[in-house]
């Protein structure tokens, strides 16, 4: 029997070790509870704000508050573009699960149409998953309502109050007011992320000039919610800044009776205050309903504008541009003043036909058989071109255009409207560029009637009319006043110092003395002024689009209306202390003194009388008996055996310049 051997037990040595686990295992959990303890610490105290702000966050939302975009007034405070409010259906992709089903099932709540559909789809595409996108702009109260029965089948989609812009006149100011459209992709990446937040964003006309300062600043308030995102209460609000206010010089009833005065005519039109520079009154028609823009044009009304052949859609107030045709001569007839090279009495010899020297090619004047010997005032009153022919070469085109892009010509005006032109400044460099040809002499001559290269805008030409009538060049602007909040006052909005329009004011004055006596007996405008109890002074113009030769005459109504002369007409009123001046421009009118003419005269009635035109029968083109045509780049070939016109010594002869003075006008 194998003996078992007992193992000999040594107390000590087992408590010992069981004193040395005991103490192992103590330090561990004091490291553990050590360890715990720093992390709380951090936790409660080195972390506390953020952590508390992330607890925060999950119980409180920011909501954006998206502020009134500013109103716009006219001169006297009358509304012209507001705010109404409206209902809109926006949908977080990221949140409405399947888009496809999504949309079937909310057709049968709401009307949403294919263009609907397909915008939100494009949108969707360009847009991250978590952002809000539009899919319907505009929800009725049914609607709205029938939604918010069921809105609990549709996570991700919400139905959103807003404020619409409305424009309560219509087509009235389409061309300067201009229109708001839906905000997209493209405005986030101009103005920064917070625009998407913006319904609506300036598109044309002022609306997108000032946009910055009219759709204000968006706010935050924090809202309360419960776990299924479910709004409770407010606990907190950063205010939304409310957009600037605009008021403009525009005149309501002026802008109507401009309208009217135009009849069934097509062109532009506008009125400006010497004095200041304030617009007026402008339009460009035809116009448009710039309501239909404001939540998405449909293609049905969109193909119906352009389809049209008036072009209503074109602003011609900033983007459109005619040969000025006479109107020009009053300011190149001041050039000549300024220069030194005439004298007010200096006569020129005009005997209806004008030659370059060695050439047998001739310009006309309006009349066939000449004007006869004309001073400065009677070359504006009676349009003699002749005198300008002769001014032109003398001045030569560098002096020329100088002189003319003193007066405002070849670069915008800088009026608050976005995509003004400067038009075309005539001139060797112009002329190479667009036709890689040289500058010839008979080119001076026909620029110096206004035709040729030229285009100028109607802002080009009332500016200058005013400098005319006030002495001092302007910037033309629309917003006069401005005001940041309803209560606030208006507080006027500065613009740059005006600019002599001549260093020496008597030429001036005998510019202006020659377009007073277009409106008298003898003058192209005289039958406009008749029975008018005030003054007013004017020039009138007619552009050609084909040119005549010899002194044939072309009935306008004999040609197809984008073929038929521009009647234009520049003037102001009343002549002793203007307070308007105006530039018109009639496409396919005719001649200036029985079409543009015309509609200036309705224009001073109703801002100096308050009296409104009478409907008019669409314009025939026709001139009356007593309007001569003021026109431009007359030519004709000297043949062989044809005499030249009596009273000329050579048909190669130049005018004569007499440097006597004229008869005394009275």
């Amino acid at each position: 029997m194998r003996a078992r051997r007992e193992r000999i037990r040594n107390p000590s040595a087992e408590a010992a070790q069981f004193r040395l686990r005991a103490f192992v295992g103590f330090g561990l959990v004091l490291l553990a509870l050590a360890g715990l303890a720093a992390w709380y610490f951090r936790l409660q105290v080195i972390e506390h704000d953020e952590y508390a702000r992330q607890s925060e966050a999950n119980r409180v939302k920011p909501r954006p508050v998206v502020p009134a975009r500013g109103l716009i007034y006219d001169r006297k405070g009358r509304l012209l573009a507001d705010n109404v409010p409206a209902y809109r259906i926006d949908v977080t992709p990221e949140d409405a699960g399947d888009i496809p089903r999504m949309l079937a099932a909310l057709s049968e709540v709401v009307e949403l149409t294919p263009e609907e559909i397909a915008r939100f789809e494009a949108t969707r595409k360009a847009t991250r998953s978590f952002r809000a996108i539009t899919l319907k702009q505009r929800v009725s109260d049914e609607e709205a309502a029938r939604f918010a029965v069921d809105r609990w089948r549709f996570p991700g989609v919400e139905v959103v109050a807003y404020l619409n812009r409305r424009y309560l006149h219509g087509d009235l100011l389409a061309h300067v007011i201009g229109y708001v459209g839906r905000t997209d992709e493209n405005d986030v990446e101009r103005y920064g992320e917070d625009q998407i937040l913006f319904p609506q964003t300036g598109r044309t006309g002022i609306e997108r000039y000032y946009d910055a300062q009219l759709r204000g600043r968006i706010g935050y308030e924090q809202v309360e919610t419960n776990v299924e995102g479910r709004a409770l209460r407010s606990v907190g609000m950063v205010p939304a800044q409310a957009g600037t206010d605009l008021r403009l010089g525009i005149d309501l009833e002026l802008q109507r009776a401009m309208v009217m005065a135009f009849g069934e005519q097509t062109g532009s039109a506008i009125a400006m205050d010497p004095s200041t520079g304030q617009i007026l009154a402008m339009v460009s028609l035809p116009s448009f309903d710039a309501n239909l823009f404001v939540n998405g044009i449909s293609s049905v009304d969109y193909r119906r504008l352009m389809d049209d052949p008036s072009r209503p859609l074109f602003n011609r107030l900033v983007l459109g541009g005619v040969a000025p045709g006479s109107t020009l001569k009053p300011l190149i007839a001041l050039a000549g003043l300024d220069s030194g090279l005439r004298k007010p009495e200096d006569r020129v010899l005009s005997t209806g036909m004008f030659y370059l020297p060695g050439t047998r090619r001739g310009w006309g004047d309006a009349s066939r058989g000449g004007h006869g010997w004309t001073d400065l005032r009677k070359s504006i009153s009676a349009s003699v071109n002749t005198y300008y022919y002769r001014l032109a070469l003398d001045l030569g085109i560098e002096r020329f255009d100088q002189y003319m892009a003193h007066y405002g010509f070849g670069s915008p005006t800088g009026i608050d409207l976005a995509g003004e032109i400067g038009g075309i400044l005539p001139s060797p460099a112009t002329k190479l560029a667009a036709r890689q040809e040289r500058w010839y002499p008979g080119d001076t001559v026909n620029v110096a009637i206004g035709q040729g290269d030229w285009k100028v805008t109607a802002l080009q030409l009332v500016r200058a009319t005013a400098a005319l009538a006030e002495g001092s060049l302007r910037r033309p602007h629309l917003v006069a006043q401005t005001r940041a909040g309803f209560e606030a006052p208006w507080s006027p909005l500065p613009q740059p110092a005006p600019v002599p329009v001549s260093p020496n004011p008597a030429n001036v004055e005998v510019v202006r003395l020659g377009m007073a006596d277009t409106m008298q007996p003898g003058g192209t405008g005289w039958r406009v002024a008749l029975d008018a109890p005030y003054t007013m002074a004017g020039k009138t113009g007619t552009a050609q689009v084909i040119s005549r030769r010899g002194t044939a005459s072309v009935d306008p109504r004999s040609l197809p209306l984008h073929l038929r002369h521009r009647a234009l007409f520049i003037g102001f009123a009343p002549v002793e202390a203007p307070t308007i001046a105006v530039a018109i421009a009639v496409e396919g009118g005719g001649y200036g003194g029985s079409a543009a003419a015309p509609i200036a005269r309705k224009i001073f009635d109703a801002w100096l009388l308050g009296k409104m035109p009478d409907p008019v029968e669409p314009a025939t083109g026709a001139p009356s008996p007593d309007a001569r045509p003021d026109f431009g780049n007359v030519l004709t070939d000297a043949r062989p055996g044809v005499a030249p016109r009596a009273g000329r010594s050579g048909a190669h002869e130049a005018p004569v310049i007499d440097h006597q003075p004229a008869p005394a006008r009275p």
